[in-house]
């Protein structure tokens, strides 16, 4: 039995005002999820991703769809520490300050720990877990010399729980965890938060595109809620996080899952 989605949330003004810069905010995920969200909240955005024409299509279509101001837009590769750098610039220059920086890049794919390449391995590290780190070592600074800030990482269950093919991926997850945990104590004398959730299933049509049906249907059962969540779903608990309702948590790991104990 499937749980029927909830209405799409009324708008609150979580985050309005604050100033927010959101990675691998193109395409149809949670990271164009959580831009829109934060629009309607009253966040002023600067979007990033690798792609620069999708990246422009989603500040339009959060504009057309949201009626609020047309996010910045800066194209960034996080493997790149020269492109990080030159969005942090970017970021300031047009922001003024960073109150917010949401780290959504991330890279997935199956295959069996037998048949991985080094290739394979390396790029799904270094875009999910090492982008991580050049985001958080570029932004960081900024963030502690103006002594607050908040940073919201994008987890997976997978960094707890074990799937087959996904080594690489649950590898690089269960780090983006412990990164967050060990950055947010050096953060937490500076005023800085930072924080990450952990989301099981959230459909988007670009999972639907690289997971078999079969896949797909086998993840769904493990959801009590017999359905997999909205990807907005995702981005109103990272906009929680991002918020000052959250002001007292700090290295947390908090699941976006309906998955059975």
């Amino acid at each position: 039995m499937s749980v029927p989605v909830p209405p799409y949330p009324m708008p609150l003004g979580l985050v309005k005002g604050k100033t927010m810069v959101i990675t691998a905010a193109a395409g149809t995920g949670i990271g164009y999820a959580v831009a829109k969200r934060a629009a309607e909240e009253g966040a002023v955005l600067l979007l990033s991703d690798v792609h620069e024409r999708r990246l422009g299509e989603a500040a339009d279509r959060i504009a057309a769809e949201t009626g609020c101001a047309r996010p910045a837009t800066c194209v960034c590769d996080v493997t790149s520490e020269t492109s990080v750098q030159g969005l942090r610039t970017a970021a300031l220059a047009t922001l003024g300050r960073i109150d917010v920086l949401i780290n959504n890049a991330g890279l997935g794919g199956e295959v069996a720990v037998v048949d991985m390449t080094d290739d394979q391995w390396s790029r799904v590290l270094d875009v999910t877990l090492t982008s991580l780190f050049r985001m958080t070592r570029a932004f960081l600074p900024v963030m502690v010399a103006a002594k607050s800030g908040v940073m919201v990482n994008n987890a997976s269950v997978l960094g707890w729980r074990a799937q087959r093919g996904q080594a690489h991926y649950a590898a690089a997850k269960a780090g983006v965890m412990a990164f967050t945990r060990c950055a947010a104590l050096e953060a937490a004398d500076h005023g800085v938060r930072i924080n990450a959730v952990a989301p099981s299933l959230a459909m988007h049509p670009f999972l639907a595109k690289v997971t078999t049906a079969e896949k797909l249907a086998e993840l769904v059962k493990a959801e009590a809620y017999g359905r997999p969540a909205e990807v907005w779903e995702v981005a109103n608990v990272m906009l929680f996080l991002a918020s000052d309702l959250s002001s007292y948590m700090t290295g947390e790991i908090v699941p976006v899952s309906s998955q059975r104990a």
